[in-house]
């Protein structure tokens, strides 16, 4: 029997790997009969109140702020060794002291759902210096799975109606779940066990904010998103003491009239191009990018988080930048007359378009000035301001005479000319969405993207023969066999063909564009042609980019607000031996990881940014409940039309149910809803007359109704579509007398979401 006091049992408390009960500690002590076991209990009860152990749910006891043997870890950190860091959820954040340090055990089942914010029920062993390792027993949820919506009160508690417009009910929050919440404030909430499966509950743990705040639209996009605006202290400590380098080991390119040009309301300049006609006939251009990777070097935590964000995501009223001020808005921001460093391209073009020789350096630039395209475009149509009058001659001319070569050449190249308009949300000074108006699509915003894509080029060409640095390639396939079947279906609907039998070329397409661009409803041809196409992404197997019609294709030249090409950039420096800052081998190891990451971070932030678009349009629309506005049928299923507004490009449904004076028929080939007893038409592109019925802020959707039901709405021109045999389609819902179809009666759920066209990125 060992013998044992007040010190022996806390030594062994607080040496042990996991808490321990009175019988493990009477076991490991010998001790046995009435008396005995009397002391011990004594003893655990006087350290408890000392404050020397803690007593854990289920009576074991572990050392102060020790840890239970299993409870529920949130993932805190992954540092650039991939190592996986957690706290606990059930520490309280307000008393004293940092929580026990917890590095989660390897698993590699589980490892690629270990995401910052996931959360997992784990079993804890306590280490000899005090930490923990986690060991997961099971996954519970990730950020993105968490509750996101607006707190309503309720009598005796509340509920949180949630903002995802999928969601088919609501969470009962009790009175001391509210975390603060006041009726009205947007929150994030956790899912609690319920006994009863039909009454979900759960619990607020962050208030974003008030739901009536213009900002809380893009808040909710972002957060359903799992993105984050605020910066790590450690990351922005990083940037507080950098500073622009000086020319040691740089080429000095201020003698060269270097401009930026981008929009009005830009407040970053990662870009400044030059042009000058040679004595041989040739061109020469520079395009300077900001030197992003002098800044930012693998393995820090500027490095982690800016490949964690992938890339910046853009919102109408907001933007949640890759990079954190210091670097995006400053140091790396080509600002006029300021001295940045500069990761530079020379490129050498004839007249053809075609380049003859690049080159690559690293530098010291000053630009000119800032202009805007807007600018640029006024005074090459003879109409310079100020600051562009002196600037026509020697800069603004020599940059349009590259453009036109280079346009020229792209189209010779046959790339596809989708001019799909895009559209500006516009607010007020408070943040609420006051109307829309299409993006202008100038020459001078042409002529900047022909100078990227030759620097992107030239950047691919450039690593394709380091076989020592691997090249991401911005990849882009061909259109999928099932895809281009039902675009061709659609188009001969209009009278063009695709060809049959063969591989597709950009021409080809481009041929099918310029034709129905005579039409009425080129528009919507083009949307369709665009829906066929592939995602593009990031590889280091280059297949070509099929939309420009390029066989060599990277991004080098945003390296601000795209990881990808920050990439590039360390390949490039590595490669040409330009300094510090390149490629490192443990990137090379993961790079395919990599590129398969910020892959997946641009496919979110493409569809946060659509959402917020969403959520804009719709608390508009939710101020003119009532009114009237033209449209087009924008997609065509068998429970209703989708409607794209003419004025703000808005999506609303109109549901088959209030279509009640025929039997519909949903005829997928032709895109249609067919009336049985009337044979009136509703087709994809047509025009309509709806009016709004309900529209939703928060979720982002819109309920209309036909104007004039009774007119049917179909194409000029066009082939009226028969029934098939056997009604062929799916049904909609009966007529006044109560027929039912396939598809008809009362849908559960809020309004859904037409099909959406994808914004283009090259």
């Amino acid at each position: 029997m060992t013998a044992f006091g007040k010190d022996e049992i806390l030594e062994f408390i607080q040496s042990s790997s996991a808490p321990v009960t009175k019988r493990e500690v009477a076991r490991a002590f010998g001790i046995k009969g009435g008396e005995k076991r009397v002391a011990l209990k004594q003893i655990l009860k006087s350290l408890e109140k000392d404050g020397l152990i803690a007593k854990q749910p289920g009576g074991a006891f572990s050392a102060k702020g020790g840890l239970p043997a299993v409870g529920v870890i949130e993932v805190s950190t992954i540092d650039a060794d991939g190592d996986v860091f957690a706290v606990p959820t059930s520490w309280d954040r307000s008393s004293p002291g940092d929580p026990p340090r917890i590095e989660v055990a390897p698993d590699k089942k589980l490892f690629p759902k270990l995401t910052e914010g996931a959360r997992a029920l784990a079993r804890f062993e306590r280490l000899d210096d005090g930490s923990y390792a986690a060991h997961i027993i099971r996954m519970i949820d990730t950020a993105q799975g968490r509750i996101l919506g607006v707190l309503r009160a309720t009598k005796g508690g509340a509920i949180i109606e949630p903002a995802d417009k999928r969601a088919k009910t609501d969470y009962e929050v009790a009175l001391d779940d509210r975390n603060g919440a006041v009726d009205g404030d947007l929150v994030i909430g956790e899912m609690l066990p319920a006994r009863d499966a039909r009454r979900k509950k759960a619990r607020v743990v962050t208030v974003l904010g008030r739901r009536d705040d213009p900002r809380a639209i893009s808040l909710i996009s972002l957060h359903e998103a799992g993105l984050r605006e605020e910066f790590p202290e450690r990351v922005v400590a990083e940037t507080d003491k950098m500073t622009v380098p000086d020319l040691k080991g740089r080429d000095d390119l201020r003698s060269y009239p270097l401009v930026t040009i981008d929009g009005p309301d830009a407040r970053d300049f990662d870009d400044a191009v030059f042009a000058e006609k040679t004595e041989n006939g040739d061109y020469h251009l520079i395009v300077a990018i900001a030197d992003v990777a002098y800044y930012v070097r693998p393995g820090t935590a500027l490095d982690r988080e800016a490949q964690k964000r992938g890339n910046s995501t853009y919102f109408p009223d907001r933007v949640v930048p890759m990079l954190p001020e210091a670097l995006s808005n400053d140091l790396c921001s080509l600002r006029p007359n300021e001295p940045r460093a500069t990761l530079a391209v020379h490129l050498w073009i004839d007249k053809n378009g075609a380049l003859k020789k690049y080159k690559f350096v690293r530098g010291l630039m000053r630009s000119v000035a800032r202009l805007t395209y807007e600018q640029v475009q006024t005074a090459k149509d003879g109409s310079p301001d100020d600051l562009s009058a002196p600037l026509v001659e020697t800069v603004i001319e020599p940059l349009y005479e590259v453009f036109k070569i280079l346009d020229r050449a792209r189209t010779d190249r046959g790339a596809l000319e989708l001019d799909i308009p895009e559209r500006q949300i516009i607010l007020d000074k408070e943040g609420n969405m006051i109307g829309v108006k299409p993006r202008a699509r100038l020459d001078s915003h042409k002529l900047i993207e022909e100078f990227m894509i030759l620097a992107n080029v030239a950047a691919a060409s450039a690593l394709e023969g380091k076989k020592s640095f691997p090249c991401v390639y911005r990849v882009h396939d061909r259109p999928s066999y099932e895809k281009l079947e039902s675009a061709r279906e659609f188009l001969e609907s209009f009278g063009l063909s695709l060809p049959k039998g063969q591989v597709v070329q950009p021409q080809q397409i481009n041929g099918i564009l310029k034709q129905a661009a005579k039409l009425p409803y080129s528009h919507l041809i083009s949307q369709v042609v665009l829906r066929s196409q592939s995602q593009a992404l990031y590889s280091t197997s280059n297949i070509g980019h099929f939309g420009l019609a390029l066989q060599k294709y990277a991004h080098f030249t945003s390296p601000i607000r795209r990881y990808s090409d920050l990439l590039v950039h360390r390949a490039l420096i590595g490669a040409f031996g330009l300094g510090p800052g390149g490629m490192e081998e443990e990137e090379k190891a993961r790079i395919e990881e990599i590129c398969q990451h910020i892959s997946g971070t641009e496919r979110t932030s493409m569809e946060a940014e659509r959402n917020a678009i969403d959520r804009f349009t719709g608390a508009y629309l939710s101020e003119h409940i009532g009114a009237q506005f033209a449209g087009r049928i924008s997609g065509v299923t068998r429970f209703g039309l989708f409607v794209e507004l003419e004025e703000t490009g808005a999506d609303g449904l109109v549901p088959i149910r209030s279509l009640n004076d025929d039997h519909y028929i949903h005829d997928e080939k032709a895109h249609a809803l067919i009336g049985r007893r009337h044979g009136r038409v509703f087709r994809l592109g047509a025009p309509v007359l709806v009016r709004v019925v309900d529209a939703n802020g928060m979720t982002g959707s819109s309920l209309f109704e036909l104007v004039d039901p009774l007119a049917g709405a179909d194409l000029p021109g066009m082939k009226k579509p028969r029934i098939p045999k056997g009604h062929g389609g799916e049904y909609g819902r009966g007529d006044r007398r109560g027929h039912k179809g396939k598809g008809g009666g009362k849908r559960r759920g809020k309004p859904g979401k037409g099909p959406k066209r994808q914004k283009g990125r090259n």
